[in-house]
């Protein structure tokens, strides 16, 4: 589904407030039914991941509704993309569902970081170029 490169065997870092909301999704019989496959990957994710206070994740973390904007090394295109809850997912806004396989790869990267998305067409690896918003380095620990 999904793989994080040049960081290989660290752990995602996901916030506290983060980890308990995601985890309502992995326990959900809604996403469980509809969504398995990709239910079953966001629960890797957070079985292997480093749980941490919101206001102790680093300002270049990938967290829940940050607003990323990656490189497709391959076609050497620029995206934006916010990281989202299942339902706030709309790519034609560029909002990608955390449990997309591109969702689950950007949650706890760090800018810098490549990772790879099995898509359709192959594989697609993308670096993480910058977190133009991240809601716990702006203080909107609400969202």
């Amino acid at each position: 589904m999904m793989t994080k490169t040049t960081s290989a065997g660290r752990a995602v870092v996901i916030t506290e407030i983060d980890f308990d909301r995601l985890n309502q999704i992995v326990e959900s019989r809604k996403y469980r039914a509809t969504h398995s496959v990709f239910v079953a990957g966001l629960r890797r994710e957070l079985d292997r991941g480093t749980i941490v206070p919101a206001l102790e994740v680093a300002k270049g973390t990938v967290t829940m509704r940050s607003r990323v904007r990656v490189r497709d090394l391959r076609a050497r295109e620029r995206e934006t993309f916010t990281l989202v809850y299942p339902e706030e997912a709309d790519i034609d806004e560029g909002k990608v569902s955390v449990l997309a396989p591109l969702g689950m790869a950007l949650l706890g990267a760090r800018v810098g970081e490549v990772v790879e998305v099995k898509a359709p067409g192959g594989v697609r690896r993308f670096e993480v170029e910058e977190v133009l918003y991240q809601p716990e380095a702006a203080g909107d620990l609400h969202l």
